[in-house]
């Protein structure tokens, strides 16, 4: 299976390092191991690396096991929770 690079914008790219960066300090904060982690979300201790380094090309769902360890799952419902824009489309559509 051919595997496709993710290319993101130097801005964007800013994000995932952020998200990465907030994993980091949420796992030192709670005073667990890359070990510990990797191993209660299921997944390669250099996938969680990845992760902690905001990897765009990281399945959102290895994403979502890490916060889940680290009780952050219910972070993921604020994702896309504001859709400003789109709501100012759906009223255009009304009018």
């Amino acid at each position: 299976m051919n595997s496709k690079k993710t290319i993101l914008l130097p801005k964007y790219l800013k994000i995932f390092e952020q998200i990465g960066e907030n994993v980091k300090l949420a796992r030192k904060r709670r005073k667990l191991t890359t070990e510990q982690v990797s191993e209660r979300a299921g997944i390669h201790r250099a996938t969680l690396y990845r992760i902690e380094k905001g990897d765009p090309a990281v399945a959102i769902g290895l994403y979502f096991n890490v916060f889940r360890v680290l009780n952050l799952q219910d972070d993921f419902l604020k994702l896309a929770v504001d859709d400003e824009f789109g709501r100012k489309l759906q009223d255009l559509d009304l009018l």
